[in-house]
């Protein structure tokens, strides 16, 4: 099989057809698209989880496997409150190393209030790079759940942030020495300073007043990837325009040197949301000095169509991450 996510035929083949036993209290069943998982508990209260995969080797991979638990809670309408943490190590990490990487979820988790409610380690002869499991829990009222699949038709396509937002962050901590030759310093730091970008459940909590649907981030696959799995996820068509996605000049740079197409690369931080009343909630962004951009529109056909001026074209199923061409 090919390096990176499954597809989602081969999910739900081999992975989701088994699956038979299902509880009444459970909020819903595993599915494709799905990013969490959870349970009703007592009258009006639900307990949701996500969890994401990280490995490399920068010793703060925890900020980016925070952001994107925590924005997947988000999306669903959920407050993070506390994570489990299992980092797998190569048998050449030292201790230090350990360390480093738990304080900066440490130093992020007391940032958001957000407590480690189980931390484990191990050292692996399996693995050539430190791999990082988190697992995120939050909870949120009965009836404010939102998913990838209850997107409508005819609704505004929503883009919150920029595109290739995490994936330029992680290039550079991966190949820092390299970018160094041919980045200006002044250059790089302003990269770091994304950091801040990376969550974005602040933001999320506005959109909820504008007729959401439908909120997905942008993960791997990038925002061809997300614009598949949402669609795909709500059963219906789009149409969106490419220059309407909004990008990082520090991005442009990043990809054109390691050759890295921006849309397929993974944006943690950034969200689509499918709204009612989408260009209402653009302009509020705006006014609150956010990155929004309207993108187009859900349809009730079945194509997924991406306008780049007079060329248009048909979205195809999500790839293999370019991210995952730096760790090959």
């Amino acid at each position: 099989m090919k390096i990176g996510k499954v597809s989602q035929n081969v999910l739900k083949r081999s992975m989701l057809k088994p699956l038979q036993f299902h509880r009444e209290d459970t909020l819903f069943s595993a599915s494709a698209e799905e990013m969490c998982f959870g349970v009703t508990c007592g009258e009006d209260e639900q307990v949701l989880c996500a969890n994401t995969v990280v490995y490399g080797n920068e010793k703060d991979m925890g900020v980016f496997a925070m952001a994107q638990v925590m924005n997947d809670l988000a999306t669903r309408g959920a407050k993070m409150v506390g994570m489990s943490v299992h980092i797998m190590l190569p048998p050449y990490a030292y201790e230090s190393r350990l360390k480093a990487m738990m304080e900066c979820i440490s130093r992020i988790g007391n940032k958001h209030e957000i407590e480690v409610l189980h931390a484990k380690a191990e050292v692996s002869p399996a693995v050539s790079q430190a791999v990082m499991y988190l697992t995120g829990v939050g909870i949120l009222k009965k009836g404010n759940l939102i998913r990838s699949s209850t997107g409508e038709a005819e609704q505004d396509i929503v883009l919150l942030k920029w595109i290739g937002l995490e994936g330029t962050f992680r290039v550079m901590r991966e190949k820092e020495e390299l970018l160094k030759k041919r980045f200006t310093n002044s250059f790089l730091r302003e990269i770091c300073h994304m950091e801040s970008q990376l969550f974005s459940a602040k933001e999320l909590e506005i959109a909820k007043g504008y007729g959401v649907s439908a909120m997905h981030q942008i993960t791997g696959g990038g925002i061809f990837g997300a614009l598949w799995e949402m669609a795909e996820a709500s059963n219906v068509g789009l149409w969106v325009d490419l220059k309407q996605m909004s990008i990082r000049q520090e991005t442009v740079e990043i990809c054109e040197f390691c050759h890295l197409n921006p849309y397929q690369l993974t944006s943690a931080g950034s969200v689509l949301i499918v709204a009612e009343r989408g260009e209402e909630l653009v302009q509020r962004y705006q006014e609150l000095g956010i990155c929004a951009t309207l993108l187009g529109r859900t349809t009730k056909d079945a194509a997924r169509v991406i306008l780049n001026g007079d060329e248009k074209r048909f979205l195809d199923k999500p790839a293999p991450d370019e991210l995952l061409k730096i760790y090959c």
